[in-house]
C-alpha cells in the first residue's frame, strides 16, 4: 500500500460514521438515479470499487445485482458487510484495492462502478484501465465523482478548498477529463449525464481531514472566483449552502 493510499485508509476509518450519514452520500432519491443510469445487465455481477459502507452496493443489491466491493478502509468494510449482511452470498466485501488479485480472482464482471472515488486516487487513468481490464467483453463501466471548473484558474482555487479541508483529495475532475479517460481506456457508447447536489459547509468540513483552519475555507469559498461544481450561498442564519454539480459516466467494453 502506498503512503496516499495508507493515508486514504485512515482517514476513512475516521470519518466512517459520519461519511455514511451524509445525505449527499446516503440520498435514496441520488442512488436510485445511479443505479437506473448504470443500468447494469440484469442480474450481473457488479464490482464496487472503493465501497464505502455499502450505499451504493445495497442499492445495486436492491434492484437483483450482485456485488464485490471493495475499499482499503477496513472500518468501511465492515459497515457493508453489516448494512447488506440480509443479502448472503450475493454480496462479497473486501479489504483492498481494485489491483489486488482478489479482485481479479472473483472476476470477471458484468459491470464496475465507483462513486466520489476517483478524485481520491493518484493515477486515474491507471483506475480506470484496472476496472476495465476486470469487465468481461460487453460489461459496463460506470463513474460518478463531482465535478470542478473547466477554468484552470477557478479549478485551481476549487482544489485548494477541497485539500484544505481533506489531506487524502487528489484533484476533481472535469466531465470532460472522465469522459477522456473512458475513451483511452478503450471504452465505447460513452455517456455522460450531470446531476445537482447540495452540501452544508459546517457538515461537509466536519467530516474531513483538515489541513486548513475551517474559518480560512470558508472566507476562501465565500471570497474567491465563482466555480462550476462548488458554488456558496450565505444563507440569513450565516450557514452556507454550497451547490454542487457532479457526473456519471458510464461506458461499454467492446465484445
Amino acid at each position: 500500500m502506498s503512503d496516499h493510499d495508507r493515508e486514504l485508509a485512515s482517514a476513512f476509518d475516521g470519518q466512517a460514521a459520519k461519511f455514511e450519514r451524509a445525505p449527499v452520500q446516503s440520498d435514496p432519491v441520488a442512488l436510485a438515479k445511479l443505479v437506473q443510469t448504470a443500468d447494469f445487465p440484469a442480474g450481473g455481477l457488479i464490482l464496487d470499487a472503493g465501497c464505502g459502507p455499502g450505499l451504493v452496493a445495497s442499492a445495486l443489491l436492491g434492484v437483483g445485482l450482485r456485488v464485490v466491493g471493495i475499499d482499503l478502509s477496513r472500518e468501511m468494510i465492515e459497515r457493508a458487510r453489516a448494512r447488506c449482511s440480509s443479502s448472503g452470498e450475493r454480496a462479497r466485501f473486501v479489504l483492498g484495492s481494485v489491483y489486488d488479485h482478489a479482485a481479479e480472482a472473483m472476476g470477471p464482471f458484468d459491470g464496475a462502478i465507483s462513486r466520489y472515488v476517483l478524485h481520491h486516487v493518484e493515477e486515474p487513468s491507471a483506475f480506470i484501465g484496472r476496472q476495465v481490464a476486470l469487465l468481461r467483453p460487453g460489461g459496463v463501466l460506470v463513474v460518478c465523482d463531482h465535478l470542478t471548473d473547466p477554468d484552470p484558474a477557478r479549478a485551481s482555487h476549487h482544489q485548494w478548498m477541497e485539500r484544505a479541508r481533506d489531506r487524502s483529495h487528489t484533484a476533481s475532475p472535469t466531465g470532460g477529463h472522465i469522459v477522456d479517460l473512458f475513451a483511452g481506456a478503450g471504452l465505447v457508447d460513452i455517456t455522460l449525464v450531470e446531476d445537482l447536489y447540495e452540501l452544508d459547509f459546517d457538515e461537509w468540513f466536519d467530516r474531513g481531514t483538515p489541513d486548513e483552519p475551517k474559518e480560512a475555507v470558508r472566507k476562501a469559498l465565500l471570497d474567491g472566483p465563482r466555480v462550476r461544481g462548488f458554488s456558496p450561498t450565505l444563507r440569513e442564519d450565516g450557514s452556507i449552502r454550497i451547490e454542487g454539480v457532479r457526473a456519471i459516466v458510464r461506458g461499454v467494453k467492446p465484445a
